[in-house]
């Protein structure tokens, strides 16, 4: 469970270390200026649409064949992606074609990223106590926010080590090889690991497409699984990983300042996740999920006010506000998709519901988040955007039954 768990550190790792360095990829690939900016956000949105293909590709192929080999392929693709990208050329140094380089290298990172994360949650819940699958799923969100604690950790040093010459010349390309040598290294632990109990109880007693299962018997599972996944994309990737990005488009022009911040929002959520997930053990899973998004309505736009008016220790409060939401969703949430499923279709049924929702709301999001602030140049508008979501999320919660154990007949194998 260890090994699986820390597995997702790689992922997030990649992932958030995009964006935290999305003003120095910007200038280092598309040229300078805002415009620049947001070509880059766009190319991040584009490859996160990648993300359920290789969802549904690494989905069916897991509940086929086995998760183990489904997390030792997606890996090693991811160790790929990266090291290529600290290899590319820049801008200055090839011309436009860089930029098209590092987005064709995005999408083959959303790729084998669809079918990670997903992945390392299934394993953990199959492999878990019945009591306990809410606190042992949360810890894949956990140790995402280790990836991304890890990332902005990278991205600051890199940062206040040089002079932005040299960070946009070569200095770019350290976290890059840093995350390229991590992923190596986990993919050498994860081929130690075994299949969990659940699956193996069930591995042959089911010759069904996993997709056409999935879609035929378990299409709310579906739709609810899109919904909690749409709630905890949002409020990551707008409430935590854009917010470099946003500081800089209201004035905060210390990068390392912003990334700083970054980096205490992140022990936050590594705080908070665990909290919360073994708190949907006690009370449910959906008490807590409304709670969440409750306060999804209601303090974001105050927080993203908060960073863009005050001073660095209001900015600092509004930035952990966002990321405690933001770690509370991921936690419960990461279990509470997982448990709409039947064995035989889990990983199908997540890449068709909760994957497919994290790339419109997840990938997309820094992107319509910047837009939105450009078009309005209200400072809490990013906050509103994850009022809207969580509003249209709620209806699908309230309706929602309880996933959480005692008895869970939706986890047994399939007849």
């Amino acid at each position: 469970m260890a090994v699986a768990a820390l597995s997702t550190v790689v992922e997030w790792y990649d992932f958030t270390l995009y964006l935290y360095f999305a003003t120095i990829l910007s200038r280092s690939f598309f040229g300078p200026g805002a415009q620049a900016l947001g070509e880059t956000l766009a190319g991040f949105a584009i490859a996160y649409l990648m993300r359920p293909l290789g969802a549904m590709v690494f989905g069916h192929f897991g509940d086929r064949h086995g998760r183990r080999q489904t997390l030792l392929l997606s890996m090693a693709l991811m160790t790929l992606a990266m090291l290529l990208t600290a290899c590319l050329p820049t801008r200055a140094q090839a011309g436009p074609i860089a930029g098209g380089l590092l987005l064709g290298l995005r999408c083959l990172m959303g790729f084998s990223v669809g079918g990670e994360y997903t992945g390392v949650v299934t394993y953990l819940l199959e492999g878990a106590p019945e009591h306990r699958r809410g606190l042992i799923g949360s810890l894949a969100a956990a140790a995402s926010e280790v990836g991304g604690l890890l990332a902005v950790a990278v991205c600051a040093l890199t940062a206040g080590a040089m002079d932005q010459a040299s960070l946009d010349a070569w200095g770019w390309r350290i976290p890059f090889l840093i995350g390229s040598a991590l992923a190596g290294t986990v993919w050498l632990a994860r081929s130690s690991l075994p299949e969990p109990p659940l699956f193996e109880a069930q591995r042959h007693k089911s010759d069904a497409s996993p997709l056409r299962h999935a879609l035929r018997h378990e299409r709310s599972g579906i739709a609810r699984g899109f919904a909690i996944s749409a709630l905890g994309s949002i409020t990551y990737y707008v409430g935590i990983t854009y917010v470099p990005a946003y500081l800089q488009s209201v004035g905060w022009r210390e990068e390392s300042t912003a990334l700083g911040l970054s980096t205490l929002a992140a022990v936050v959520v590594i705080a908070v996740t665990p909290l919360v997930g073994a708190l949907s053990d006690r009370l449910g899973r959906k008490p807590v999920l409304l709670a969440l998004c409750a306060g999804s309505v209601v303090l974001p736009a105050a927080m993203f006010a908060l960073m863009a008016g005050g001073d660095a220790v209001t900015a600092a409060a509004g930035a952990c506000v966002l990321a405690a939401l933001a770690g509370g969703v991921s936690a419960v949430g990461a279990v509470a998709t997982a448990e709409q499923f039947s064995t035989t279709s889990r990983l199908s049924g997540l890449a068709l519901g909760a994957t497919s929702a994290t790339a419109l709301f997840g990938g997309a999001a820094p992107y319509a988040a910047h837009a939105l602030l450009g078009a309005t140049h209200w400072a809490a508008a990013p906050g509103a955007l994850i009022a809207v979501v969580a509003l249209g999320v709620a209806p699908v919660l309230l309706r929602a039954p309880e996933t959480a154990p005692v008895e869970t007949p939706s986890l047994a194998p399939a007849s």
